[in-house]
């Protein structure tokens, strides 16, 4: 058996502001608040709840970013779909420095990926709590952005 995939959408996040609580004993935590976006896909597309959302980001002490993200989807026809994910990002120190400084960075260039799942009560999109997906992700100076795919 092979793995295959299919486009379920792109979601652009803006993350103006991260809080840095400090360092615990699992590394340096961080909060980003996603304060909106949206997402466009062939079966949804939508806006991000500006909200709706946050990041709780642990820079761990290998040089690792540990993603644990909550969101609230709000379809063009009006449809709610929670969207949890968790992640990684790292790659070379002087390019993750460069991410830092606002750059623009290829995304060949580090590792970033995320396994989405959804969670709505929604008849129309029910079919979102019953899939697997994964996401490629790059980040821009405002923040985030993935391609998220349905594993079929």
């Amino acid at each position: 058996m092979d793995v295959r995939t299919t486009p379920l959408f792109t979601v652009t996040l803006k993350v103006p502001k991260i809080q840095n609580l400090g360092r615990t004993p699992l590394g340096e935590r961080r909060i980003g608040i996603v304060a909106g976006g949206s997402f466009e896909g062939p079966r949804l597309s939508g806006t991000v709840e500006e909200s709706g959302g946050s990041d709780w980001i642990l820079a761990r002490p290998d040089g690792a970013l540990q993603l644990d993200v909550r969101l609230a989807l709000k379809t063009t026809d009006g449809h709610l779909v929670g969207m949890t994910y968790r992640g990684y990002r790292h790659g070379p120190a002087a390019v993750i420095e460069r991410l830092n400084r606002g750059e623009a960075v290829d995304p060949s260039e580090y590792y970033f990926r995320i396994a989405p799942f959804f969670e709505t009560a929604s008849d129309k999109y029910g079919w979102l709590n019953r899939i697997v997906a994964v996401g490629l992700g790059h980040r821009l100076p405002e923040g985030p952005v993935y391609r998220v795919f349905e594993v079929l």
